[in-house]
């Protein structure tokens, strides 16, 4: 299942990428003549119109082989009209650019769906209180409700615990509602460790309290969820932008949790496990990591593309071919260098048994 599960995961990714590239060729107007999900030996192979569909036996990427598009190729003159070489700059940009554009449209689309179903959210109500912590010094009861905290309005449970972590050794004044009554109670959280969402150790306030089993679905119209889908998706972006930057620049954050195939191939083992819903996000995560680094400025990669037709539409003529093939070597030999770390990661993760993210 494991297997199945990382099958899944990347082939549906791998496909949303490639329609990108598939659907804007046909939209400009170029042959398209092979759509493929996977590299190497074909396992199906299905003639229709003018494009070849295959489905590879190497499911880590996929290719859509365009008229024209190989360095150096002829084309005649009566195809040139639907080559991708001959279209414009423009033209071939929105090409390049579709397929992140469209695995991030799908994370949006993803989360967007989340708020339609209904988004559980826990009331801020004790289910459990723990020894040797200071709501149990303080008196905090189970079944008590949280109604505010330092005057601040508390309703469900993320409100509450917002607070809390970030308050340690700060004493908080806590109004509980308890058989009908209200009673203030007033409590230091402890301060312990923990990680933010970039890896890095932080300090945060713990009290000592666990949710009940209480909670409400909240769901949203159409619109609202529009927004909410494109709102998480540009959070996720921004994060994975910061954390890139405080990897290289501030040291803050290691590089012990890149992973490669293998890490996704754990972690999409252990979210399908926890459920559909968390298999289903940690999809549109990995969505829009690959929508994101595919635009970097990498010759090979789709960003790589881009900046070659940046400098062509500059220059007005495009680059020298040796020039884009010396790039791409380069490109290429970066991301082998990549590879061959994100793969000594993963084997050291699995020889150390370290506990996945």
């Amino acid at each position: 299942m494991t297997v199945v599960y990382a099958i899944l995961l990347l082939g549906i990714l791998i496909f949303v990428h490639e329609l990108g590239h598939f659907l804007f060729a046909k939209l400009m107007g170029i042959k398209v003549l092979k759509f493929s999900i996977g590299f190497g030996p074909k396992l199906i192979s299905k003639q229709l119109g003018e494009t070849e569909y295959i489905l590879a036996a190497v499911p880590l990427g996929g290719y859509v082989k365009m008229l024209g598009d190989d360095s150096g190729e002829e084309v005649s003159e009566e195809d040139k009209a639907r080559s991708y070489s001959h279209q414009p700059v423009y033209k071939r940009a929105f090409v390049i650019v579709a397929g992140s554009l469209f695995n991030i449209l799908f994370a949006a689309l993803i989360f967007a769906g989340f708020f339609i179903h209904g988004i559980p959210r826990y009331f801020s109500t004790i289910g459990e209180v723990m020894n040797d912590m200071p709501a149990k010094t303080a008196g905090m009861l189970k079944g008590d409700k949280v109604t505010s905290i330092d005057g601040v309005a508390i309703k469900y449970w993320d409100e509450m615990t917002e607070i809390i972590y970030s308050s340690p050794e700060k004493v908080l004044s806590i109004v509980v509602q308890r058989d009908g009554i209200s009673k203030q109670i007033s409590i230091k959280p402890k301060k312990d460790k923990s990680k933010n969402a970039y890896g890095e150790d932080i300090d945060i306030g713990l009290i000592g309290v666990k949710p009940s089993e209480h909670f409400e679905v909240i769901k949203y119209g159409f619109f609202k969820s529009m927004y909410l889908g494109a709102e998480k998706t540009a959070e996720v972006i921004w994060m994975s932008l910061v954390g890139l930057y405080k990897m290289i620049f501030t040291k803050s954050v290691t590089t012990d949790d890149l992973g490669g195939p293998i890490f996704i191939v754990q972690l999409a083992k252990k979210q399908a496990a926890s459920g559909f819903a968390n298999f289903v996000t940690f999809m549109a995560i990995i969505s829009i990591n690959l929508g994101v680094f595919n635009m970097f400025p990498i010759p090979v990669l789709d960003g790589g593309h881009m900046m070659f037709l940046t400098i062509e539409g500059i220059r007005r003529k495009p680059l020298n071919d040796k020039i884009i093939i010396t790039a791409h070597k380069i490109g290429l030999s970066l991301l082998l260098l990549l590879a061959a770390f994100v793969f000594y990661n993963d084997i050291v993760r699995i020889v150390y048994n370290k506990e996945l993210p």
